[in-house]
């Protein structure tokens, strides 16, 4: 296909007039954005006149232009309304192939930045979201301008960024860029201004910040939307060059809170960015251990994310209290575990003053957090701590047996229940056991070994009157239906407090493979109402579960319902 598409761009380019810059240009834009261009974007795209501070719409070409330019090459997506090249192969032949377009990134930003320039756009508002149909283009520009530009910048693209950013940044593109970056809501009439600075930043383009800084105007400490400044943004996106030039001035506040409370640091470590955490902690005024306003520290961040490297810069400052829970009672450990993060949690209880055990604000120790969410290595790792109680149940009662049972986490209750201290029968706060919480779950695996217990009784209900049978008939759990049924001491029709049987519940849920199992019981009762008077037989017929109510009527007891 090499030759083919090789020869077929060479025609595109032999083409007279505008088509051959229209089909070169097209083929560039799609091969090189950063997503799929929508065809109204890639034809404004096309219209922009580099030099020209304004955009006429006279030049936009229609997209079935664009086509026949491409001879071929392109195609439409019409239920996404985007262009794409016609074949995969394509993009790799272009890849493969660089010199075909000379600096695309740069000719990209370039574009981008004299539509953002243009009189069209420029004095638009953030007041009113702007119909982006009716100005497509801007979307684009405002999202991806800066990530053409940090790959290639040519010198006219560095005066039109300038341009753009010498005074507060563009609100409405601001608008679109938090928005896009998942920011959180930004209010044009509360926000402070993004500023140039805030803007290369946030990007990471080295030549911008060195350029902003030198003409001034921006100030290197202002607060934007959120409370965020400039080091901010760079910390937060692990900018080493940024963060190493803003840093270096001392007119840089590096430990200026954001509206959380956090810190650069704190962005820095949250995201793992080691080398940018070590030049920050390289100014006295850093302190390594400042809680944001969840009382949460860089390194308790560190640990949530699973960031080992951070984790130990960190560690090795005196200031730093390795067991310093945040505001719900959470300490790294606790997240560690939760994360599953087996490399940070052996390096915190490498230390003297962590506790292993320690609970949170509802009661959940690291081991609970680690059961709860199956990481049986980590697991493994606390309970080889004696300071660990492998039984500890939370506020509600609830043990890491029973987080493990209802996760259906079959190999965190084998290692559990190794362990004498743990009680597989103990029932939480409302009565309900881990058997219980494993039948509710339809965990076929877990019902199995915990029945293989002599302590667990099968028939246990909660204080609702529900026993592990009725939840799994409710679930609609088959499996676990017929494992329970087979232990004599389970009572297929006991009903709940409020006099639902496992027939019953099977049948409002409309599970006829369980209502099948149940009426095969002599001990069932196909015709016992509920508190209310209605029975399973009314159940099926109001919710129109055909295959039960024929079920139900083959049983002769059964007579007709009513309330």
């Amino acid at each position: 296909m090499g030759d083919v598409y090789g020869a077929t761009i060479e025609r595109i380019k032999a083409q007279d007039g505008d088509k051959s810059r229209l089909g070169m240009t097209a083929l560039m834009w799609i091969s090189h954005a950063e997503r799929p261009p929508l065809a109204d974007e890639l034809c404004k795209a096309l219209a922009v006149q580099l030099g020209s501070t304004d955009f006429d719409v006279g030049n936009i070409p229609s997209i079935s232009t664009l086509v026949n330019c491409c001879q071929g090459l392109i195609t439409v997506d019409k239920e996404a309304s985007t262009v794409r090249l016609i074949h995969f192969t394509l993009q790799e032949y272009l890849s493969a192939h660089p010199d075909i377009f000379t600096n695309p990134h740069s000719a990209m930003a370039e574009i981008c930045l004299t539509y953002l320039n243009s009189k069209r756009v420029k004095p638009l508002s953030a007041a009113n979201s702007p119909d982006t149909q009716i100005t497509p283009f801007l979307e684009y520009c405002s999202i991806y301008w800066g990530v053409h530009a940090k790959r290639e910048l040519s010198d006219r693209g560095r005066s039109l960024a300038l341009e753009l950013l010498k005074e507060p940044y563009s609100q409405v593109s601001t608008k679109i860029l938090h928005a896009h970056a998942n920011l959180g809501h930004y209010d044009h009439d509360t926000c402070p201004p993004f500023n140039g600075l805030h803007c290369a930043s946030f990007f990471g383009i080295v030549e911008l910040v060195v350029a902003l800084l030198e003409v001034g105007g921006s100030d290197i400490n202002g607060e934007s939307c959120f409370g965020c400044t400039p080091l901010s943004w760079a910390a937060f996106y692990g900018y080493e060059e940024v963060v190493e030039i803003l840093v270096g001035r001392e007119e840089v506040s590096p430990c200026k809170v954001d509206k959380w409370g956090q810190t650069p640091l704190s962005d820095a470590a949250k995201n793992g960015h080691e080398g940018v955490v070590k030049m920050l902690l390289g100014r006295e005024e850093v302190n390594p251990d400042t809680p944001d306003n969840d009382g949460r520290t860089p390194l308790l961040y560190a640990a949530k994310g699973g960031h080992e490297g951070v984790v130990k810069i960190l560690l090795a400052r005196e200031e730093v209290n390795p067991d310093t829970p945040d505001n719900d009672g959470r300490t790294p450990l606790l997240y560690a575990a939760k994360g599953d993060h087996e490399g940070v949690v052996k390096i915190l209880l490498a230390r003297e003053e962590v506790n292993p055990d320690t609970p949170d604000n509802e009661g959940q120790t690291p081991l609970f957090c680690a059961a709860e969410g199956g990481h049986e290595e980590v697991v493994k790792i606390l309970l080889g701590r004696e300071e660990v109680n492998p039984d500890k149940p939370d506020n509600e009662g609830q043990t890491p047996l029973f987080c493990a049972a209802e996760g259906r986490h079959e190999g965190v209750v084998k290692i559990l229940l190794r362990r004498e201290e743990v009680n597989p029968d103990k029932p939480d706060n409302y009565g309900r056991t881990p058997l219980l919480y494993a039948a509710k779950s339809g965990h076929e695996g877990v019902v199995k070994i915990l029945l293989s217990r002599e302590e667990v009784n099968p028939d246990t209900p909660d204080n609702y009157g529900g026993t592990p049978l009725l939840y799994a008939a409710k679930g609609g759990h088959e499996g676990v239906v017929k494992i329970l049924l087979s232990r004599e001491e389970v009572n297929p029709d006991t009903p709940d407090n409020y006099g639902g049987t496992p027939l019953l519940y099977a049948t409002w849920g409309g599970h006829e493979g369980v209502v099948k199992i149940l009426l095969g019981r002599e001990e069932v009762s196909p015709d016992k109402p509920y508190n209310e008077g209605r029975t399973p037989l009314w159940y099926a017929v109001q919710r129109g579960h055909e295959g039960i109510v024929a079920l139900l009527r083959a049983r002769e007891v059964v007579t007709p319902s009513t309330i």
